[in-house]
Protein backbone atom coordinates (compact mmCIF):
# COMPACT_ATOMS: atom_id res chain seq x y z
CA UNK A 1 0.00 0.00 0.00
CA UNK A 2 1.12 3.47 -0.88
CA UNK A 3 3.22 5.03 2.63
CA UNK A 4 1.12 8.69 2.04
CA UNK A 5 -2.36 8.15 0.99
CA UNK A 6 -4.58 5.22 -0.16
CA UNK A 7 -4.10 3.27 -3.13
CA UNK A 8 -6.35 1.78 -5.30
CA UNK A 9 -6.75 -0.47 -8.41
CA UNK A 10 -8.28 -3.89 -10.55
CA UNK A 11 -7.80 -6.33 -7.34
CA UNK A 12 -6.21 -6.00 -3.97
CA UNK A 13 -3.79 -8.27 -5.58
CA UNK A 14 -2.74 -5.60 -8.23
CA UNK A 15 -2.67 -2.66 -6.90
CA UNK A 16 0.65 -0.09 -5.87
CA UNK A 17 2.79 -2.44 -4.64
CA UNK A 18 2.93 -3.90 -1.39
CA UNK A 19 5.87 -6.20 0.17
CA UNK A 20 5.03 -9.91 -0.99
CA UNK A 21 2.31 -8.85 -3.45
CA UNK A 22 2.41 -11.40 -6.40
CA UNK A 23 3.82 -9.16 -10.04
CA UNK A 24 5.80 -6.47 -7.19
CA UNK A 25 9.31 -8.46 -6.47
CA UNK A 26 11.80 -7.04 -8.35
CA UNK A 27 13.25 -10.13 -9.83
CA UNK A 28 10.29 -11.54 -11.07
CA UNK A 29 10.72 -12.38 -15.11
CA UNK A 30 9.32 -10.43 -17.81
CA UNK A 31 5.71 -11.86 -19.45
CA UNK A 32 6.64 -11.11 -23.20
CA UNK A 33 2.62 -11.29 -24.21
CA UNK A 34 1.88 -7.56 -22.80
CA UNK A 35 4.36 -5.73 -25.27
CA UNK A 36 4.03 -8.48 -28.26
CA UNK A 37 1.97 -5.88 -29.99
CA UNK A 38 3.72 -2.48 -29.54
CA UNK A 39 5.81 -2.20 -32.65
CA UNK A 40 8.02 0.71 -31.16
CA UNK A 41 8.89 2.20 -27.98
CA UNK A 42 9.78 6.10 -27.27
CA UNK A 43 11.18 6.98 -23.79
CA UNK A 44 11.24 10.83 -23.34
CA UNK A 45 14.15 11.89 -21.50
CA UNK A 46 15.56 15.27 -20.06
CA UNK A 47 18.37 16.00 -16.91
CA UNK A 48 16.59 18.60 -15.53
CA UNK A 49 12.54 19.16 -14.19
CA UNK A 50 10.32 21.76 -15.37
CA UNK A 51 11.34 21.15 -18.95
CA UNK A 52 7.91 20.27 -20.29
CA UNK A 53 8.89 16.05 -20.45
CA UNK A 54 5.12 15.35 -19.98
CA UNK A 55 3.94 18.64 -22.29
CA UNK A 56 5.95 17.00 -24.89
CA UNK A 57 4.76 13.28 -24.41
CA UNK A 58 1.27 14.35 -23.90
CA UNK A 59 1.41 16.41 -27.40
CA UNK A 60 3.69 13.69 -29.57
CA UNK A 61 1.35 10.99 -28.70
CA UNK A 62 -1.58 13.11 -30.45
CA UNK A 63 0.03 13.92 -33.00
CA UNK A 64 1.07 10.49 -33.81
CA UNK A 65 -2.71 9.73 -33.08
CA UNK A 66 -3.94 12.47 -36.00
CA UNK A 67 -1.34 10.48 -37.73
CA UNK A 68 -3.26 7.26 -37.77
CA UNK A 69 -1.21 5.54 -35.35
CA UNK A 70 -2.43 3.63 -32.54
CA UNK A 71 -0.39 5.10 -29.31
CA UNK A 72 0.14 3.98 -25.76
CA UNK A 73 1.60 5.96 -22.95
CA UNK A 74 3.22 4.91 -19.83
CA UNK A 75 3.64 7.60 -17.26
CA UNK A 76 6.85 6.83 -15.51
CA UNK A 77 6.91 9.63 -13.63
CA UNK A 78 5.65 7.94 -10.32
CA UNK A 79 5.88 10.99 -8.07
CA UNK A 80 4.49 13.78 -10.49
CA UNK A 81 1.92 11.40 -12.63
CA UNK A 82 0.50 14.61 -14.72
CA UNK A 83 -0.39 13.51 -17.87
CA UNK A 84 -3.88 12.12 -16.84
CA UNK A 85 -4.98 15.56 -16.38
CA UNK A 86 -3.56 16.36 -19.09
CA UNK A 87 -5.24 14.58 -20.97
CA UNK A 88 -8.72 14.54 -18.70
CA UNK A 89 -8.46 11.42 -17.41
CA UNK A 90 -8.14 11.96 -14.02
CA UNK A 91 -11.01 9.73 -12.10
CA UNK A 92 -10.71 6.52 -14.29
CA UNK A 93 -10.41 3.19 -12.97
CA UNK A 94 -7.73 0.65 -13.83
CA UNK A 95 -9.80 -2.85 -14.54
CA UNK A 96 -8.29 -6.00 -15.07
CA UNK A 97 -8.60 -8.74 -17.61
CA UNK A 98 -7.02 -11.98 -18.56
CA UNK A 99 -3.79 -10.58 -20.05
CA UNK A 100 -3.69 -8.09 -16.67
CA UNK A 101 -4.17 -4.71 -16.26
CA UNK A 102 -6.54 -2.24 -18.88
CA UNK A 103 -5.15 0.96 -19.79
CA UNK A 104 -7.30 3.87 -19.72
CA UNK A 105 -8.28 5.24 -22.99
CA UNK A 106 -7.95 8.74 -23.24
CA UNK A 107 -10.43 8.86 -26.33
CA UNK A 108 -13.82 7.66 -28.46
CA UNK A 109 -11.84 5.80 -30.93
CA UNK A 110 -9.41 4.11 -28.69
CA UNK A 111 -6.53 5.38 -30.22
CA UNK A 112 -4.76 6.43 -27.42
CA UNK A 113 -4.38 4.14 -23.96
CA UNK A 114 -2.32 5.34 -20.57
CA UNK A 115 -1.43 4.11 -17.86
CA UNK A 116 -0.27 5.78 -14.77
CA UNK A 117 0.48 5.90 -10.95
CA UNK A 118 -2.17 8.32 -10.91
CA UNK A 119 -4.88 6.42 -11.57
CA UNK A 120 -4.19 3.97 -8.61
CA UNK A 121 -4.09 6.47 -5.86
CA UNK A 122 -7.48 7.11 -3.92
CA UNK A 123 -6.68 11.13 -3.06
CA UNK A 124 -4.51 12.65 -6.76
CA UNK A 125 -3.60 15.01 -4.40
CA UNK A 126 -1.31 12.39 -1.94
CA UNK A 127 2.30 12.24 -2.26
CA UNK A 128 3.78 8.91 -3.46
CA UNK A 129 6.26 8.10 -0.89
CA UNK A 130 8.52 5.12 -1.73
CA UNK A 131 12.19 4.14 -1.88
CA UNK A 132 13.74 2.81 -5.06
CA UNK A 133 12.84 -0.58 -4.76
CA UNK A 134 9.53 -0.22 -4.45
CA UNK A 135 9.22 2.36 -7.44
CA UNK A 136 11.25 -0.27 -9.35
CA UNK A 137 8.84 -2.81 -8.46
CA UNK A 138 5.74 -0.74 -9.77
CA UNK A 139 7.84 0.29 -12.93
CA UNK A 140 8.66 -3.76 -13.89
CA UNK A 141 5.02 -4.59 -12.80
CA UNK A 142 3.45 -1.75 -15.49
CA UNK A 143 5.92 -3.11 -18.26
CA UNK A 144 4.80 -6.64 -17.76
CA UNK A 145 1.02 -6.78 -16.60
CA UNK A 146 -0.60 -4.18 -18.56
CA UNK A 147 -2.34 -5.24 -21.80
CA UNK A 148 -1.45 -2.98 -24.29
CA UNK A 149 -2.38 -4.88 -27.48
CA UNK A 150 -1.41 -3.64 -30.83
CA UNK A 151 0.47 -0.08 -30.66
CA UNK A 152 2.30 1.37 -33.23
CA UNK A 153 3.96 3.51 -30.44
CA UNK A 154 4.64 3.57 -27.10
CA UNK A 155 5.70 7.14 -25.53
CA UNK A 156 7.15 6.23 -21.50
CA UNK A 157 7.51 9.50 -20.06
CA UNK A 158 9.80 9.92 -17.00
CA UNK A 159 11.37 12.03 -13.94
CA UNK A 160 13.75 13.89 -14.41
CA UNK A 161 17.12 12.89 -13.98
CA UNK A 162 19.23 9.48 -14.05
CA UNK A 163 17.52 7.51 -10.93
CA UNK A 164 16.26 4.47 -10.12
CA UNK A 165 12.75 4.74 -12.14
CA UNK A 166 15.43 5.68 -15.50
CA UNK A 167 17.56 2.07 -14.75
CA UNK A 168 14.21 -0.20 -14.30
CA UNK A 169 12.22 1.15 -16.80
CA UNK A 170 15.37 0.97 -19.31
CA UNK A 171 15.90 -2.54 -17.98
CA UNK A 172 12.59 -3.69 -17.94
CA UNK A 173 11.87 -2.45 -21.53
CA UNK A 174 15.02 -3.76 -23.25
CA UNK A 175 13.83 -7.47 -23.98
CA UNK A 176 11.25 -6.39 -25.73
CA UNK A 177 12.12 -3.83 -28.19
CA UNK A 178 15.10 -1.50 -28.92
CA UNK A 179 14.74 1.70 -27.34
CA UNK A 180 14.46 5.27 -28.76
CA UNK A 181 15.15 8.18 -26.56
CA UNK A 182 13.51 11.62 -27.25
CA UNK A 183 15.34 14.13 -25.29
CA UNK A 184 13.69 17.65 -24.34
CA UNK A 185 15.58 20.52 -23.32
CA UNK A 186 14.66 24.53 -22.72
CA UNK A 187 17.49 26.86 -24.27
CA UNK A 188 19.16 27.80 -21.28
CA UNK A 189 22.23 26.67 -20.41
CA UNK A 190 21.92 25.02 -16.94
CA UNK A 191 18.60 22.88 -18.89
CA UNK A 192 21.22 22.08 -21.83
CA UNK A 193 23.69 21.12 -19.32
CA UNK A 194 21.96 18.66 -17.46
CA UNK A 195 20.38 17.16 -20.74
CA UNK A 196 23.92 16.86 -21.83
CA UNK A 197 24.47 14.91 -18.84
CA UNK A 198 21.33 13.00 -19.78
CA UNK A 199 22.97 12.31 -23.61
CA UNK A 200 25.72 10.16 -21.01
CA UNK A 201 23.25 8.07 -19.85
CA UNK A 202 21.62 6.88 -22.81
CA UNK A 203 25.38 6.22 -24.04
CA UNK A 204 26.18 4.23 -21.33
CA UNK A 205 23.11 2.49 -21.28
CA UNK A 206 22.63 1.61 -24.61
CA UNK A 207 19.78 3.76 -25.61
CA UNK A 208 19.24 5.08 -29.46
CA UNK A 209 18.97 9.05 -29.13
CA UNK A 210 16.42 9.96 -31.37
CA UNK A 211 16.77 13.63 -31.32
CA UNK A 212 16.72 16.88 -29.34
CA UNK A 213 13.55 18.57 -28.93
CA UNK A 214 14.31 22.75 -27.96
CA UNK A 215 10.72 23.46 -25.49
CA UNK A 216 9.64 26.72 -24.69
CA UNK A 217 11.82 28.29 -27.57
CA UNK A 218 10.03 32.02 -27.54
CA UNK A 219 6.80 32.77 -26.91
CA UNK A 220 3.85 32.72 -29.30
CA UNK A 221 1.20 36.01 -29.67
CA UNK A 222 -1.72 34.87 -28.87
CA UNK A 223 -3.45 37.65 -31.47
CA UNK A 224 -0.57 37.77 -34.60
CA UNK A 225 1.14 33.79 -33.52
CA UNK A 226 4.57 35.75 -34.19
CA UNK A 227 7.05 34.35 -31.96
CA UNK A 228 9.29 36.71 -29.71
CA UNK A 229 12.61 35.27 -28.34
CA UNK A 230 11.86 36.08 -24.35
CA UNK A 231 14.78 33.82 -23.31
CA UNK A 232 18.05 32.44 -24.94
CA UNK A 233 17.41 30.28 -28.28
CA UNK A 234 19.11 27.41 -29.99
CA UNK A 235 20.73 26.13 -26.73
CA UNK A 236 18.70 22.54 -27.96
CA UNK A 237 20.05 22.68 -31.36
CA UNK A 238 23.63 23.76 -30.79
CA UNK A 239 23.35 20.56 -28.23
CA UNK A 240 22.42 18.36 -30.67
CA UNK A 241 24.57 19.02 -33.70
CA UNK A 242 27.79 18.94 -30.66
CA UNK A 243 26.27 15.49 -30.03
CA UNK A 244 25.90 14.12 -33.23
CA UNK A 245 21.95 13.58 -33.01
CA UNK A 246 19.40 15.03 -34.59
CA UNK A 247 17.61 17.69 -33.75
CA UNK A 248 13.87 17.68 -34.29
CA UNK A 249 12.80 21.21 -33.74
CA UNK A 250 11.86 23.96 -31.44
CA UNK A 251 8.19 24.43 -29.46
CA UNK A 252 7.25 27.81 -28.45
CA UNK A 253 5.53 28.76 -25.15
CA UNK A 254 1.70 28.81 -26.97
CA UNK A 255 -0.91 30.32 -24.23
CA UNK A 256 -3.38 28.02 -26.49
CA UNK A 257 -0.88 24.93 -25.57
CA UNK A 258 -0.73 25.67 -21.76
CA UNK A 259 -4.77 26.33 -21.90
CA UNK A 260 -5.68 23.37 -23.34
CA UNK A 261 -3.26 20.92 -21.54
CA UNK A 262 -5.08 22.90 -18.10
CA UNK A 263 -8.52 21.63 -19.72
CA UNK A 264 -7.71 18.37 -20.98
CA UNK A 265 -8.03 18.97 -24.73
CA UNK A 266 -6.86 18.07 -28.17
CA UNK A 267 -4.32 20.70 -28.73
CA UNK A 268 -3.35 19.32 -31.99
CA UNK A 269 -7.24 19.00 -33.72
CA UNK A 270 -8.38 22.16 -31.71
CA UNK A 271 -5.49 24.57 -33.12
CA UNK A 272 -3.98 23.84 -36.44
CA UNK A 273 -3.00 27.60 -37.10
CA UNK A 274 -0.90 27.69 -33.88
CA UNK A 275 2.88 28.01 -34.36
CA UNK A 276 3.14 25.19 -31.41
CA UNK A 277 0.66 22.79 -33.69
CA UNK A 278 3.24 23.04 -36.52
CA UNK A 279 6.28 22.50 -34.56
CA UNK A 280 4.42 19.38 -32.67
CA UNK A 281 3.20 17.75 -36.28
CA UNK A 282 6.85 18.28 -37.73
CA UNK A 283 8.73 16.71 -34.67
CA UNK A 284 6.03 13.77 -35.15
CA UNK A 285 6.83 13.76 -38.81
CA UNK A 286 10.33 14.01 -38.05
CA UNK A 287 10.13 10.10 -35.50
CA UNK A 288 7.96 8.74 -38.24
CA UNK A 289 10.30 9.17 -40.47
CA UNK A 290 13.51 8.23 -38.04
CA UNK A 291 11.84 5.17 -36.76
CA UNK A 292 12.22 2.59 -39.60
CA UNK A 293 16.55 3.50 -39.23
CA UNK A 294 16.56 3.79 -35.50
CA UNK A 295 14.63 1.20 -34.11
CA UNK A 296 14.15 -1.21 -36.67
Amino acid sequence: MLQTGTARGPSPASRAPPQGTKGCEPDRPQEPGNLSGVRHIILVLSGKGGVGKSTISTELALALRHQGKKVGILDVDLCGPSIPRMLRAQGKAVHQCDSGWVPVFVDQEQSISLMSVGFLLENPDEAVVWRGPKKSALIKQFVSDVAWGELDYLVVDTPPGTSDEHMATVEALRPYRPLGALMVTTPQAVSVGDVRRELTFCRKTGLQVMGVVENMSGFACPHCAACTNIFSRGGGEELARRAGVPFLGSVPLDPELSRSLEEGRDFIQEFPKSPAFSALTSIAREILNATPALLS
